[in-house]
Parts: C-alpha cells; structure tokens; sequence
C-alpha cells in the first residue's frame, strides 16, 4: 500500500471508530418513580424489557411499613431485584426468591425495584412482557 493512502485510512478509521456504538455501551434503562401512599390500593405498571434493558421503579417508604411486589410476565427468565438506596446488596433478589415479595421495610427512604431479563435470555434478546403491582402498608 503507497504511504500517500494511509492518513486517509487512518482517518476513516479513525471516524468509524468514534460514529458506531461500542458493544459495551450502556444498555436502557427506563426509570420511573411511583408515588405510593400506605393503605391504598395497589399501584399497578405494565411495560416491557428487551434483552439487557431495564426497567427501575423507586418507591418510598417508611421503616416498618410493608412493601408488596407482585410480578406477572409471559417470560419465564423475567424476575425483579429490590434495592435500598446506599446499600449495595439487593434487599431481594428474584431470580433465587420468586416472582413475589412482601416484607417490613427496614430504613425510612427510597427503594428500586429493578425488573430485568436473566442472562440467558437476554443474550436471545428475548422480549418480556409484565405487569408489575405495587403496594404499601402500614
């Protein structure tokens, strides 16, 4: 290859390297904060997740009061995760617990529930779609 072509090439590389998306880029993530108010009834949520996207709903609540998440989807492979703001361990995790959860909340704050497609699923890309039910009670 003649010397004269190689700032071109190494220009064209250059741009495909910066205008095409990584591999390892972030996937979405669809968040969405649920007002819920103790003693009412539940709040229900419909979405859908692909592959690695998420989707986290935050909650607030107070020490005690319990917290019920109900998920229903036509995935198998589909769970949720509950995380306590500051805390790096899951409050809850679907995958090795099931697809319900009801329990005292231990610290007044937020809580994320994460809804999310297990490994093997989302590298099929597989498509989920659930319902999720949110509740809250003193």
């Amino acid at each position: 290859m003649p010397l004269r072509h190689l700032p071109m090439r190494a220009s064209l590389l250059l741009a495909a390297l910066v205008f095409t998306t990584p591999a390892w880029s972030a996937d979405p993530v669809h968040k969405e904060t649920v007002a819920l108010t103790a003693g009412t009834s539940a709040h229900s949520v419909k979405g859908k997740i692909q592959g690695y996207a998420t989707a986290e709903y935050t909650v607030t609540g107070k020490a005690g009061q319990i917290l019920g998440v109900k998920l229903k989807t036509n995935q198998p492979s589909n769970y949720f995760n509950i995380r306590q703001a500051g805390h790096d361990d899951a409050l809850f995790t679907g995958s090795s617990s099931g697809n319900s959860y009801e329990a005292k909340l231990p610290a007044d704050g937020e809580y994320t529930v994460q809804v999310y497609l297990m490994r093997n699923a989302a590298r099929r890309n597989a498509v989920a779609s659930y319902s999720l039910e949110l509740a809250l009670r003193d």
